[in-house]
């Protein structure tokens, strides 16, 4: 879990890990979010926004953190759902940036499958943990938002999801017309 992030693994540092929550709590940019699960009330992980630049109308996701109950649930899309909702709709941003590890293919896959386009690598963009990281970037435009915001309604929909919780419809296919 902590291999593509700058933090961690704290293993049995405990204090170490709650020192580090202390500083996202005061932190700006990154703004950090708790994702907290609506069954449970618990902490299920984290997420946050960064490279805030609302001159430019430009923001970014990432620190995204999942427990291992939360990755790949309704939940963790209704939560990136709900941040890029955020972005374009309440803060009027013009473009929303998710940028990873070249080699960190569950976020890679996570990115396009939320609809967001890849545009490259940035070679030897930054170096950490003792070595160089290649970053994968990604994007929406808020022109291509209504579109995305429909599919994602469309998916986050009940009438989506049989009586055992399972998807009829994918994301890349859900809110479109029939064909």
């Amino acid at each position: 879990m902590w291999t593509y992030m700058v933090v961690g693994p704290f293993n049995d540092d405990r204090a170490g890990f709650d020192a580090w929550l202390a500083s996202c709590e005061t932190s700006t940019d990154p703004l950090f979010y708790t994702v907290i699960s609506t069954e449970t009330g618990k902490a299920m992980g984290y997420t946050s926004y960064l490279r805030i630049e609302p001159k430019v109308g430009v923001i970014e996701v990432g620190n995204i953190t999942l427990s291992p109950a939360l990755q790949r649930t309704v939940m963790a899309t209704e939560t990136m759902y709900l941040m890029m909702k955020r972005v374009f709709d309440e803060l009027g941003y013009r473009r929303y940036e998710w940028k990873c590890d070249s080699l960190n293919a569950p976020s890679r896959s996570a990115a396009a499958r939320l609809g967001f386009t890849y545009e490259g690598i940035f070679r030897q963009a930054t170096l950490y943990k003792g070595r160089n990281r290649d970053t994968a970037w990604f994007s929406i435009l808020d022109s291509e938002w209504p579109a995305l915001k429909t599919r994602f309604e469309g998916w986050l929909s009940a009438t989506n999801f049989d009586a055992d919780g399972r998807q009829r419809v994918a994301l890349r296919d859900a809110g479109q017309a029939p064909t």
